[in-house]
């Protein structure tokens, strides 16, 4: 069959071209929002803008993506040098360097809030959207393809729409759930009450007039490479799945409440530990981005459905994906990133939410962003979204990083993401810390006898006595050494006092 049948509205097979054709609708200062949620994004024009710049053209684009799309995109732009702006979340180490060497500016976001703030025109015109797709329907909307984000948004309110049609199975129509809420002051609950619930289209609105190019593409998304979780991640895991497991025997949450997970080597931990558990049975997931392990769950017949806004998969689990997609799509929804990770409805819906740390300090404040401080990680994704309105909410991470020479229990963090009223529990591969029923101090004796390697426990209890001598207080700081261990660490290369 030909690829153009996959585009069952005749009038837009005129818009077929190439990448050069399409990508001149793309100049200086363009505000250019491109699909993409770790998968999902566009692979062509990207990459004739790359062949631009290196040709000798001087521009550069305000880049808008849902989330992180990976060296194909945020990678190629940036080493390219024609990101002048980027938001909301990355991930590529070439762009992460720019960042930081204020080269490319960047402002971090919470995901749920990205449409809206669109919509409402706090971005600037969106002046050309680029969207992956597998198809265009008879009526002129588009069927997504692994990832939904902000894509609704982006192609309601762009300008110019470029469409990059990939070789995916059509098939994939009916796997998405697509809609857009009201916005203020006129807004109407978002009605989930279920996290198998469908309340929108199963394709995106789609304006055909403002298309002006579509290219057919045969590139794939980059798979995710899954590593097996490491001894702590095991650990981590085991602490979380006793403890929900105890919280539920004693009646004091329900066994039926969702999950989340972020994407890595706990949550795939954490996954893995439903397979190996029969306490957990029919499980709901409603999360940002489903990976590998929801596969096996599904197969297990674990879980009754995940919700999430993208699925970031290995090879092998795309080709098992698509093998078997009939039977996958009467267990997965795909949703815009603003309902994914609405707060209305993880707060509605009591989902049990686990997220990651760059580090804690003793009184619950946590880092997830920025390494000692002022080097950006990634970015803060959703997970502001979902400790601030699950109905339980963990915070996880190793003890230690860098072989040991890194305490992620600290004194104090070094830049707040969350602070200590959103995070419920603390985990590290030594143990947990239930912070909900504890004064701050109770909290801090707890985190650094339980949480802390015991490398660097002598060292943080003793800086809590020092503080609570010196200054007393509610939570006791000494100021004059509350960052005495990152200090070292920029000093020595290591927190410890014998370096």
């Amino acid at each position: 069959m030909s690829r153009r049948a996959r585009i069952h509205y005749p009038p837009l097979r005129d818009k077929v071209t190439d990448a050069g054709t399409a990508a001149a609708h793309i100049q200086d200062g363009t505000n250019l929002f491109i699909s993409g949620f770790t998968s999902g994004y566009p692979k062509l024009v990207p990459r004739e803008l790359v062949r631009r710049a290196q040709a000798g053209e001087e521009f550069k684009v305000n880049l808008f993506a849902g989330a992180s799309t990976g060296e194909s995109v945020d990678g190629i732009l940036a080493e390219a040098g024609v990101v002048a702006w980027r938001r909301p979340y990355m991930s590529d180490r070439t762009m992460r360097r720019l960042i930081n060497d204020n080269q490319i500016r960047f402002k971090d976001d919470h995901l749920s809030m990205l449409s809206g703030q669109v919509r409402a025109g706090n971005w600037g015109p969106v002046d050309v959207a680029i969207v992956e797709a597998v198809a265009i329907t008879e009526d002129g909307n588009l069927i997504p393809t692994m990832s939904v984000g902000n894509t609704p948004t982006y192609v309601k309110k762009a300008d110019k729409i470029i469409i990059e049609i990939t070789h995916e199975p059509e098939e994939l129509y009916g796997l998405h759930d697509i809609f857009i809420p009201e916005d203020p002051p006129y807004r109407m609950p978002i009605p989930i009450y279920r996290a198998a619930d469908r309340i929108g289209k199963p394709h995106i609105d789609m304006d055909p007039s403002r298309v002006v190019a579509i290219l057919f593409s045969e590139e794939e998304d980059c798979c995710a490479v899954f590593t097996p979780p490491d001894q702590a991640a095991r650990r981590i895991a085991e602490h979380i799945l006793d403890f929900v497991r105890h919280e539920i025997s004693k009646k004091r949450l329900p066994a039926s409440l969702p999950w989340q997970s972020g994407v890595g080597d706990v949550a795939n931990a954490v996954l893995s530990g439903f397979l190996e558990d029969d306490f957990y049975h029919n499980l709901d997931i409603y999360s940002e981005v489903l990976q590998d392990s929801v596969l096996d769950l599904i197969d297990m017949g674990t879980v009754r459905v995940a919700s999430g806004s993208a699925m970031t998969l290995s090879y092998k689990g795309r080709q098992r994906f698509f093998n078997e997609l009939y039977r996958y799509k009467d267990k997965i929804v795909l949703r815009p990133v603003e309902i994914s990770n609405s707060p209305e409805v993880i707060r509605r819906l009591g989902v049990i939410a686990i997220n990651t740390a760059i580090e804690v300090d003793i009184y619950g404040h946590v880092n997830s962003t920025h390494v000692m401080g002022s080097q950006l990680m990634n970015g803060i994704g959703g997970s502001g979204d979902f400790l601030r309105n699950g109905a339980l909410t963990f915070i996880v991470t190793p003890s230690t990083a860098k072989g040991d020479r890194i305490s992620a229990i600290v004194p104090m963090v070094s830049h707040v993401d969350h602070n200590e009223h959103s995070v419920d529990i603390i985990v590290t591969e030594h143990g947990l810390v239930d912070t909900r029923p504890l004064t701050p101090r109770q909290v801090a004796e707890q985190v650094i006898t339980t949480c802390a390697h015991p490398d660097y426990r002598e060292m943080l209890w003793e800086y809590y006595q020092r503080a609570i001598h010196a200054n007393g207080g509610h939570e006791p700081h000494d100021l004059s050494e509350v960052f005495a261990m990152h200090q070292r660490f920029l000093r020595t290369g290591s927190m410890r006092k014998d370096c």
